[in-house]
């Protein structure tokens, strides 16, 4: 099966893209240990929605210590025995510092950074998934987490941007990039098990899985 290839798999995307469903799926249906983020542990995240210039900086650290331990948990334990599927990818971390913090702020981010000197594991497949800013606005606007409340529009197009932006270079493991617009990996069945095809079927370093509107 391809689960005994791929030991460690990410599913990463931007905020509303359904990382965190298609992760508790994919770790239920191999019967597999999940890493999930906790974003609802952050204190300084909802003040980051309502004032971003003046709380980014100790969101993002607060992030980066969080996810830290827990990756440096992860190097001291042997995970391969199992797999693990996770809903983030350690190196986004900075993706996200460079969009939201100022130019002082990241240069301090980026030292603070440097000295945790954490050694993330590279997975060994990441699903990249991809929606359209509408997409993504719509499924924050449904699924009215408290902490979301206040995440405008253009934020979300940013922030897909940057994901793109990302991606486009990212080479440190196999990628599949998946359009999610017209696909319910979660709630529908025929969904979910098109994509074990294509994680099946993945041969190159990066492939593509979408289906027309």
């Amino acid at each position: 099966m391809w689960f005994e290839k791929y030991r460690y798999v990410v599913v990463e995307g931007p905020i509303g893209v359904g990382k965190t469903s298609l992760a508790r799926r994919l770790a239920h249906h191999l019967n597999a240990s999940s890493l999930l983020e906790k974003p609802e542990e952050n204190p300084f995240l909802a003040k980051f929605y309502q004032d971003p210039a003046r709380h980014a900086l100790a969101t993002q650290l607060f992030f980066l210590f969080q996810r830290g331990n827990e990756v440096r948990d992860l190097t001291q334990m042997d995970m391969f025995q199992e797999t693990t599927v996770s809903d983030y990818l350690f190196d986004k971390d900075m993706l996200f510092a460079r969009l939201n913090l100022s130019e002082a702020e990241f240069a301090l981010y980026r030292q603070i950074y440097q000295g945790l000197a954490v050694q993330a594991p590279a997975p060994d497949l990441v699903i990249y998934l991809q929606a359209s800013a509408d997409t993504l606005i719509s499924r924050v606007q449904k699924r009215a987490l408290r902490y979301e409340q206040n995440i405008s529009d253009d934020y979300l197009v940013r922030l897909a941007q940057s994901y793109s932006d990302f991606f486009y270079h990212y080479d440190a493991a196999p990628v599949l990039v998946v359009n999610s617009d017209n696909l319910n990996l979660v709630g529908n069945d025929d969904d979910f098990a098109l994509l074990l095809q294509r994680i099946q079927g993945m041969r190159g370093s990066r492939e593509f899985f979408s289906l027309g509107g």
